[in-house]
């Protein structure tokens, strides 16, 4: 893989990053009611599901989800059923930023694992990944090395996003001082999960 090919990758690969998605969401949400600490759990979550669809994707699964309408509607509805039960569960929460009392009420182990679910059940990521990769690899160089090289490069992009999306939320926490704005915020975050979850059950997959 020559340098040009991968800086040509970098730039798709920040690109899809920043668009703004379940993760981006996920994150933000987290960092205004968990603090800066509670979004990096749920980063790691995320990176976690993310890595796992690449390794799919190496291991050639990414095509049997782009080619099998059952494989991808069964994980498709499965992932906008848990989006639209986050935002349910978003909206629904009391209009408190005691930050305390919200780490108390739901532990980071659960941050965690939910972040994990939120990337796992997307079959948009690793169809989306399917049909990117071969984009970018080179056929007569070692197919390994190559996937790990934009695996670990999307990874590495992905991170430093959300650190950008946490640090952006715990910003906008410190500016929300009563429970009326905090439940307003619910809301949106909550209604936010909600049209992703939509979005994501009338997807399609990627011819």
């Amino acid at each position: 893989m020559t340098t040009e090919w991968w800086l040509t990758y970098l730039l798709t690969t920040t690109i899809l990053s920043l668009s703004p998605g379940s993760g981006a969401i996920n994150t933000m949400s987290t960092g205004i009611s968990h603090g800066y600490r509670g979004a990096a759990v749920s980063i790691t979550g995320l990176q976690l599901g993310l890595a796992v669809h690449i390794v799919l994707v190496g291991a050639g699964l990414g095509a049997l989800f782009s080619q099998s309408l059952l494989a991808f509607e069964i994980l498709k509805w499965a992932g906008a059923a848990y989006l639209i039960w986050l935002g349910i569960q978003q909206w629904r929460s009391a209009g408190s930023l005691d930050l305390n009392a919200v780490a108390k009420a739901m532990p980071r182990r659960h941050l965690f694992q939910r972040a994990l679910l939120v990337n796992l059940t997307n079959p948009k990521s690793i169809v989306f990944l399917a049909a990117l990769f071969p984009q970018f690899i080179l056929p007569h160089q070692p197919q390994l090395m190559q996937y790990f090289i934009l695996g670990v490069t999307t990874i590495v992009v992905d991170i430093i996003v959300m650190i950008g999306y946490a640090t952006l939320a715990t910003r906008i926490a410190g500016w929300i001082k009563g429970p009326r704005q905090m439940k307003l915020l619910n809301r949106i975050f909550g209604g936010l999960f909600m049209a992703v979850g939509a979005l994501l059950a009338s997807a399609r997959r990627i011819a």
